[in-house]
């Protein structure tokens, strides 16, 4: 388990693509009072990252329904970035980002968050982060395998639920489903409708 889940948020300044242009970008500045998930990818150009990459750009607008902004980052520079995102689609770049990709060079980022490999790459970690700056939630995928993005979408509502509400969601909770009271006798409404 990762220590930073329950904990606050590392925090961090860095160089970013943000819409085309590269600026800095400050995670709990830049974005106060909003919910956050923060994804890390091993390298730019490569063949998984920009499936999920592009798969979290195309899912944005569900996330930010939910007051929830995304925040790609790995290990190159805002210029690699940059580059990457004036490559269509279909000729294995990423194309126009409204998301943004956060420069790591120093790859301090990635250590903070406990995803460097080796000293050399970020594995494939996503951290829910709340609006309070809380890490809810941490996973991390070896580099071989991408991430199911509407996954990560369900942890968010399932989060942000349980601290609306102060109750508790069972395995595969989707929204609308039911949820428990996290107390005994409170479960037990959640337990008798199994029947």
């Amino acid at each position: 388990m990762s220590r930073l889940v329950g904990n606050t948020a590392p925090d961090f300044t860095t160089d970013a693509v943000i819409n085309g242009e590269i600026k800095p970008l400050s995670l709990h500045k830049d974005f106060a009072g909003k919910w956050k998930v923060l994804y890390f990818y091993p390298l730019d150009f490569t063949f998984v990252c920009p499936t999920e990459i592009t798969a979290f750009e195309d899912n944005l607008a569900k996330f930010r329904e939910l007051n929830c902004e995304v925040i790609g980052c790995s290990v190159d520079s805002a210029f690699s970035h940059l580059a990457w995102t004036n490559i269509e689609r279909n000729k294995g770049g990423l194309g126009k980002m409204h998301h943004p990709l956060a420069a790591d060079l120093s790859k301090n980022i990635a250590r903070s968050y406990e995803v460097l490999a080796g000293e050399s790459v970020a594995l494939r970690g996503v951290f829910v982060i709340d609006d309070k700056n809380i890490v809810q939630t941490a996973t991390v995928n070896n580099l071989s395998v991408g991430r199911n993005v509407e996954e990560v979408l369900r942890t968010v509502e399932a989060y942000q639920y349980t601290a609306k509400h102060g109750e508790v969601c069972p395995a595969g909770w989707t929204k609308g489903a039911a949820t428990m009271k996290p107390d005994v006798k409170g479960s037990q409404e959640y337990f008798n409708k199994l029947k």
